[in-house]
């Protein structure tokens, strides 16, 4: 199975490409990751935006690979835990298929582009640089993996237990017997 990430956009920051590149590399044997980047639609005065997406749309779908399994990012869609993306991932891997994950433009997707989806993923209720995005799947990808197959990477959540609050220095603080501690030390 591979992986191509279908990206409305050009040229990222070089911080997002240096992190990009790493993630990829360390999903090259599990899962095969590859950026597709998409001209963006012409937006400013005078252009017509539906048509930019439209547009943009078109060339995602045309960019996508055979059969795939097509994820779309979106905010409307599902938000996954690491956890519940790595059972998502576990059940593309018995479908066979390969995965192409959709990064829209500035508007979002065109309408045949949210049609065609398998899938829809959200990253929660954040607006995030589209760029930025790419990261995060990426990053996430990986850590699916690394739970699937048991590695430390990925130590999950775990929340603090409630630990006792200790009192303030030189504070008297009553015990079982009801005798304060400044009431014992006064007495010994």
């Amino acid at each position: 199975m591979r992986a191509k990430l279908i990206a409305v956009g050009e040229r990222m920051p070089a911080w997002v490409a240096q992190g990009f590149a790493e993630y990829a590399k360390r999903l090259s044997r599990e899962l095969p990751l590859e950026l597709v980047e998409i001209k963006p639609g012409a937006r400013g005065k005078g252009r017509d935006d539906a048509r930019a997406m439209e547009q943009e749309g078109a060339a995602l779908l045309a960019a996508l690979p055979r059969d795939a399994q097509v994820i779309v990012l979106d905010g409307h869609g599902a938000a996954w835990s690491s956890e519940q993306l790595a059972k998502q991932l576990s059940d593309w891997r018995m479908a066979g298929r390969d995965l192409a994950f959709l990064i829209g433009g500035p508007d979002g997707h065109a309408r045949e582009v949210l049609q065609r989806a398998d899938q829809k993923w959200s990253l929660g209720r954040l607006t995030l640089p589209h760029m930025l995005v790419r990261l995060v799947v990426a990053e996430q990808l990986y850590r699916a993996v690394t739970i699937l197959n048991g590695h430390p990477y990925h130590r999950g959540y775990q929340a603090t237990p409630s630990l006792p609050r200790s009192p303030p220095r030189g504070a008297s603080c009553a015990s079982s017997s009801g005798v304060t501690n400044a009431a014992r030390s006064s007495t010994s």
